[in-house]
């Protein structure tokens, strides 16, 4: 007769939640070890301690009002017993008889009636019987695996040991890293303007904590990794300075000397959100929205990350210099555990021009491609390809170059009056691009007025004026959403979704088929705003 190896509840781990004594024993951990440690490897060390109490629970359970049989104890009648070996059932002792075995030294035999009304012997005042080994716990559990456990369960077990650390005064975190505020060492004001003079010497950074520590004469004589983690968490508190460096690396920058685009949102990304229904949009629409991967459209992206990502560059974004952080793209971009604004490299063109950039997650963009655009020559509608580089935080993108060719194509145009028509004329491109979004704007900087001015007309007015601007350029009077999109955006920074409920909704508008749309000219007097 065998004992079943111990295991967990089948839902222990789906069912866990972080206990004051958790906490308590990782707060002891860090003590311990004097090292900072990520929300990860302390979802870790509290994988590996429930385990081991879990372990040790189960190998010591004993039911309550009741003992655990063991061959080598001695018994009474009418003692409630317990027995491993028939998967922890009950049973009460009826009668006590000595042994009779030559073989084996005294014993006796106990007559046992199960709570399930079976009947079986016992050997008691047995030293020597395997049934008084320790109880094993199945080593092949898969929920007493560490390794298995934060696998399956990681993720999940961070968002919640996260929650309940953040709420803990006595911890504090840095790029992701936490460590008790107790053991920190002490940095004065004096070694945080130190640091600055080190950083503006440097033209604002990025610098490693290193780098800075080595200049500002902190104490030595102690964990140098405390030392690093307690000047983190200063000029992490000092608003003169930002951690900019991608997840797993601390790069430190001089706020007030970051690209002004960098610390204020551009004019040409700037949105005024405009109410609108979205159950008007079609199933179509909603395709075309998701297919468009507008920032401002916040669609998930489910699927893995591509290897390469293809994207139609927009006015607003060509005119700023950046690129749109979606959750698409974002992929493709170094991130960070806490930083609002992330330094990185991109590697430009067929050359792969070196050049910094930056991720600016608060408002969802990339920054550092103006004079790369400005050079390439390139027109809103043009087709960009980013792909990540196989070096940590570099990412390149590259236009889809090509000798320079005149062509007919949607041309925006800025009166005397400030007024905004477009018209098919020769350009000459250098890319290739969307059909649908090229627009080639001849003189920017007459359109920056149009940016600047207070927008005198609603958003619906901009819209329909810029719909009947484009009809006019095809025979048929017929404009397609994705093209109405780009041509709106040369003039008023908008996501889809705005632009495709007038479609759907205004009166004076006609669904021609495959987002086709006209304007019904019986309708026109009536649609004039």
């Amino acid at each position: 007769m065998a004992i079943a190896p111990l295991s967990l509840r089948p839902d222990y781990w789906d069912t866990i939640e972080i206990q004051e004594q958790d906490l308590e024993n990782l707060y002891n951990y860090l003590l311990e070890i004097e090292t900072p440690l990520t929300s990860q490897e302390l979802v870790q060390a509290l994988i590996r301690n429930r385990i081991d109490v879990e372990k040790d629970a189960l190998k010591n359970q004993k039911p309550a009002g009741a003992a655990v049989y063991l061959p080598k104890e001695h018994y009474q009648t009418n003692q409630t017993l317990v027995f491993p070996a028939l998967e922890w059932k009950r049973g009460k002792v009826i009668r006590i008889r000595p042994g009779n075995n030559p073989e084996l030294p005294p014993f006796e035999v106990l007559e046992v009636t199960l709570e399930t009304g079976e009947q079986h012997q016992f050997a008691a005042g047995l030293e020597d019987h395997r049934l008084n080994q320790p109880i094993e716990i199945n080593i092949d559990d898969p929920k007493l695996d560490p390794q298995v456990v934060y696998k399956q369960y990681g993720v999940r077990l961070v968002r919640q040991l996260e929650a309940s650390l953040d709420a803990n005064p006595d911890l504090v975190r840095i790029a992701g890293s936490w460590f008790p505020r107790a053991l920190l060492v002490d940095v004065n004001i004096g070694h945080l303007n130190l640091a600055e003079a080190v950083l503006d010497m440097e033209g604002g950074g990025p610098l490693p904590t290193k780098s800075v520590l080595d200049q500002i004469e902190l104490p030595t004589d102690v964990n140098l990794k405390l030392t690093e983690f307690s000047l983190n968490l200063a000029l992490q508190e000092d608003s003169r300075f930002d951690e900019v460096g991608p997840a797993g690396e601390i790069l430190w920058f001089l706020h007030r000397l970051e690209p002004e685009t960098v610390r204020e949102i551009p004019p040409y990304l700037r949105y005024h959100p405009t109410a609108y229904d979205r159950s008007q949009l079609t199933p179509p629409m909603l395709e075309l929205e998701a297919d468009l991967d507008d920032d401002l459209s916040e669609i998930p992206f489910e699927d893995e990350a591509p290897e390469e990502i293809t994207f139609r560059l927009t006015y607003p974004h060509l005119r700023a210099g950046t690129l749109p952080l979606t959750d698409r793209i974002r992929r493709l971009f170094p991130t960070a555990y806490e930083s609002p604004r992330i330094r990185f490299t991109l590697l430009l063109g067929e050359e792969q021009q070196r050049v910094p950039g930056w991720v600016v997650r608060p408002n969802h963009y990339i920054f550092g491609l103006r004079e790369w655009y400005l050079n390439q020559e390139l027109i809103p509608g043009t087709i960009i390809h980013i792909r990540k580089s196989k070096n940590a935080g570099e990412v390149i993108i590259r236009a889809e170059k090509h000798r320079p060719t005149r062509e007919w194509i949607r041309t925006v145009l800025v009166g005397a009056d400030g007024g905004i028509v477009f018209a098919m004329l020769k350009q000459v491109l250098h890319a290739n691009y969307d059909e649908r979004m090229a627009v080639a704007v001849p003189d920017a900087n007459a359109l920056d007025p149009v940016w600047a001015a207070p927008k005198k007309q609603n958003f619906e007015q901009v819209v329909m004026n810029t719909m009947r601007e484009l009809a006019k350029l095809n025979l048929q009077g017929h404009v397609h959403a994705q093209e109405l999109y780009a041509a709106v955006n040369i003039i008023r920074r908008s996501p889809p979704g705005p632009i495709l409920a007038i479609l759907a909704s205004r009166p004076g508008l006609t669904h021609v088929g495959d987002l086709h749309y006209r304007i019904d000219e019986n309708a026109q007097s009536e649609s004039e705003v």
